[in-house]
């Protein structure tokens, strides 16, 4: 499957301006993944938006709540938060270079590739790449993405550039608590010894095909033996039951109805009126 861009815009150093785009470099798909089944009626269990009182809402009709007090909230429209105008939206531009051993490994979040737009970008963007790799240092950043601005992190990786978005400061929590009953004493020197000829006897250069995700293996195997076996249950959602949920749900059928209405011309057509009956004639009295 062709990556799809999640980001694009400008790399600029300084006066120069690189047309990039960002690609996520993990993949979220690679494990196995499970769906919630109800197990009486085999269907999948969905998570739909709903009011106390008022059951599922539509979407347009949801808006931004900040709590200002315990269970007191200010309204935001998501139009209002969409008009905030920043230059990092379109503009990923390098303030600063740091050596690439001067960020705690505790800030990295989450990494994507770095690509030229263009043919004609590529010759800017190797200039920036073999600057970074000559003087082994990591470009810092801002950029808007999704709904937030990140900070980011840019170094070579390969013939290319790696972004990782990385955390704030006010996002990372105080380890001094958590390590405040440790002793900062000397350990033993003995044992110490030994734990240090054990970690160089270990010590070998990184390669990450040499470990596996032995319970990703298990989950599969588990699967491969489930499918043979004819006495595994197994549920068959259809897509008519996908498509209209039953259940009912008041709001859906009300919007189907509505849609209806509009589509055969927004007025409801007139019934077709009976020839009038002849009156019968009175029985004479007996």
């Amino acid at each position: 499957m062709a990556s799809r861009a999640v980001w694009k815009g400008q790399l600029r150093l300084s006066l120069v301006a690189i047309p990039v785009e960002l690609h996520p470099a993990t993949r979220s798909g690679a494990r196995v993944s499970f769906r919630q089944i109800h197990g009486p009626s085999g269907k999948p269990v969905r998570y739909q938006k709903t009011v106390a009182g008022l059951g599922p809402v539509k979407a347009d009709e949801i808006l931004k709540g900040y709590e200002v007090e315990s269970g007191d909230y200010l309204l935001l429209d998501p139009e209002e938060i969409d008009a905030i105008k920043l230059d990092t939206r379109k503009t990923l531009e390098l303030v600063q270079f740091v050596d690439q051993s001067e960020i705690p490994p505790l800030y990295y979040n989450k990494p994507y590739y770095v690509v030229p737009t263009d043919d004609l970008a590529e010759d800017a963007y190797r200039v920036v790449r073999d600057a970074l790799r000559a003087e082994k240092k990591t470009a810092l950043g801002q950029l808007t993405m999704r709904g937030r601005e990140y900070l980011c992190a840019i170094r070579p990786c390969g013939d290319g550039l790696l972004l990782e978005t990385l955390r704030y400061e006010d996002e990372i929590r105080e380890a001094e608590p958590l390590f405040a009953s440790i002793e900062d004493g000397a350990s033993d020197a003995d044992l110490l010894e030994v734990a240090t000829q054990l970690i160089r006897r270990k010590s070998s250069p990184f390669d990450s095909e040499a470990f596996r995700d032995h319970y990703d293996k298990a989950l599969r195997d588990l699967i491969a033996a489930k499918r043979k076996n004819r006495k595994t249950p197994r549920a068959r959602a259809g897509d008519e039951d996908d498509a209209h949920p039953s259940g009912g749900n008041v709001v859906d059928l009300m919007s189907a109805l509505k849609d209806s209405l509009k589509k055969d011309g927004g007025k409801p057509k007139a019934a077709a009126k009976k020839p009038a009956r002849k009156p019968r004639a009175k029985p004479k009295s007996a």
